[in-house]
């Protein structure tokens, strides 16, 4: 009961940070827009319609090479593009076609924009179209950069000061930093501001994985901490309900920011976790919340830190070299990641599918509301899909194995790529449902990659593995806004991209070994000849009592590394 509590009021803050992650797919959308002019409009015309008002012509207007003609009340007549506007010289007649003279303009006066799907957008706040544009592009890659940096920073003062405090900074951090986005003056004081939400938010969700996998037994902990990025999603389907309510992006923003509200208000109840409190030799500390959880879950005898330090100290005696092999285990660096040929090209596999489980993640996500039909219905779709798929993989992965799950969904996910690309555009629908495969497809594989990478490695540098390819992981993120704005040169380059890289992935897992049913190695040699095939079937496994002694120690004094989207 208590760690059920601890648990859902913990990833229940998650979809906080699903909400942020997205929160610019409809905050920073860029509407049809023309030049200002400089006077009162009489008549508006494009093509053979004639208007009374600029505003009456976007329902008409189909590309962004339009232009609109428009007469002012002195007479003067103007074309109206996106990026300029130009004066005609001797007409006096309103037509659409016209071939005298003109003086060319800049846009001096402003801009002109289409406000029947959103009232104001930060593009339209600041003007941040044409020779602006490119500030528009950053605000998702800048925060993307918050993201990888709060990751690092705030995973390591929550092995300093505590996972409670960090929950307790972080949740306060994204409902302060997303309120103040709502209220910034310019630009560069909101790109600043949405920076510092991206590193509470990384820094929440780093600590969130941490925090919830230290307090949820072992035999739940593959359900609960692959099911935090199940909340994640959850996230991005109230941004698609936000959006689709609130189209003025400042209201937009504070809606997003209070949803969450309900945990900020009772985060400081959160408790420490045992295992921090033990690592930092406070056993009274961690003896009280013991207690706590005993008298919650109605145990009437808990458990004895004093009897659990003992049998800690018991075996690493027993060991011999336990202290050698401590102050061995600190000397490993990322390297050792590359020490033979085996261990390296497992890692640069590994690498390659972190980053593209990623890259492939956000590609889908932030692209959905370019897939024409109703935009926030398919932002909404994008993240319900994946509610299934760690359902999926969670079960795939116990009964068909690590590597013999990843390889089908990466290779699937790169033929529904290339069959994105032969759907003709008016099949609005089939478009939207292949995405949606896409999504599921290559979240299934992004969801097990955590497990896999830290069932590849040895104990000696498998934290060192499973961090390394987390920061691949945000590398992805970064890279994917980008990737998504090469759709301006072809509309089909984001997946083009996505499905050479999860193709590649999937073909060079094939030569990563299963790990399903095998006990974890401790050391490089064993790790290296993982996979081999060179050990015999009645290779002695450790005696029952051995392992689940072992297991007792792990759970004191194993740190946990997260990973996050």
């Amino acid at each position: 009961r208590f760690q059920a509590c601890v648990y859902f009021a913990s990833v229940f803050q998650a979809m906080s940070c699903g909400i942020h992650y997205l929160a610019s797919v409809f905050m920073a959308v860029t509407p049809n827009f023309v030049c200002g002019i400089p006077g009162n409009v009489s008549s508006a015309l494009f093509y053979n319609s004639s208007e009374a008002s600029i505003e009456d012509i976007w329902t008409l207007w189909t590309s962004a090479e339009n232009y609109i003609v428009v007469q002012l009340e002195n007479g003067e007549i103007w074309e109206l593009n996106q990026c300029s506007r130009s004066k005609r010289e001797a007409s006096l007649d309103l037509a659409y076609e016209y071939k005298g003279n003109r003086s060319i303009f800049s846009c001096s006066d402003g801009f002109i924009y289409d406000d029947t799907k959103w009232k104001s957008t930060v593009v339209t706040q600041w003007d941040l179209v044409c020779d602006r544009e490119w500030l528009a592009k950053l605000i998702q890659p800048t925060f993307m950069l918050g993201v990888l940096i709060g990751a690092v920073v705030f995973g390591d003062i929550a092995d300093r000061l505590g996972r409670q405090r960090v929950i307790w900074f972080t949740s306060m951090g994204q409902f302060v930093f997303g309120i103040a986005v709502a209220f910034t003056f310019d630009y560069y004081s909101f790109v600043i501001v949405r920076f510092l939400l991206a590193m509470v938010s990384s820094g929440y969700l780093v600590v969130a994985f941490v925090y919830v996998t230290e307090f949820v037994g072992i035999k739940a902990r593959t359900w609960a901490s692959m099911h935090v990025h199940a909340f994640f999603a959850m996230g991005i389907m109230v941004v698609a309900l936000v959006g689709f309510l609130a189209r003025t992006w400042w209201v937009y923003q504070i809606f997003l920011s209070i949803a969450t509200l309900p945990f900020v208000l009772c985060c400081w109840m959160l408790p420490e976790t045992p295992f921090w409190l033990l690592s930092e030799e406070r056993y009274e500390d961690a003896q009280k919340v013991i207690n706590i959880m005993a008298r919650w879950n109605k145990v009437s005898t808990p458990c004895k830190v004093s009897e659990l330090c003992s049998v800690q100290q018991d075996d690493l005696a027993s060991g011999g070299a336990g202290d050698n092999d401590t102050a061995a285990a600190k000397k490993h660096n990322i390297l050792d990641l590359f020490c033979n040929w085996q261990i390296a090209r497992r890692t640069i596999t590994v690498w390659l599918i972190w980053f593209t489980g990623s890259l492939g993640y956000y590609v889908f996500s932030l692209s959905s509301v370019s897939l024409g039909g109703n935009e926030y219905l398919n932002l909404f779709l994008i993240g319900a899909v994946e509610l299934p798929c760690y359902i999926i993989a969670c079960i795939a992965m116990d009964k068909l194995g690590r590597r013999n799950t990843l390889i089908p969904f990466l290779i699937l996910s790169a033929l529904i790529c290339v069959l994105i690309m032969f759907i003709p555009q008016d099949f609005n629908i089939l478009i939207i449902l292949a995405n949606m495969a896409g999504k599921f497809s290559i979240g299934v594989a992004f969801g097990l990659i955590y497990l896999y990478t830290a069932e590849l490695y040895p104990t000696i540098v498998r934290s060192l593995a499973v961090g390394s390819g987390s920061m691949m992981c945000r590398v992805g993120s970064v890279v994917a806004p980008f990737c998504v704005y090469l759709r301006s040169v072809w509309i089909f380059m984001p997946l083009m991209l996505v499905g050479i890289m999860a193709l590649l992935s999937g073909i060079l897992t094939i030569m990563l070994p299963e790990t399903l049913g095998k006990p974890l190695t401790n050391t490089l040699v064993e790790a290296t000849e993982m996979g081999r095939n060179k050990r015999s079937s009645s290779e002695k496994t450790p005696p029952a009592q051995s392992s689940a002694t072992l297991e007792k120690i792990e759970m004191l004094g194993q740190e946990t590394v997260s990973t996050e989207k």
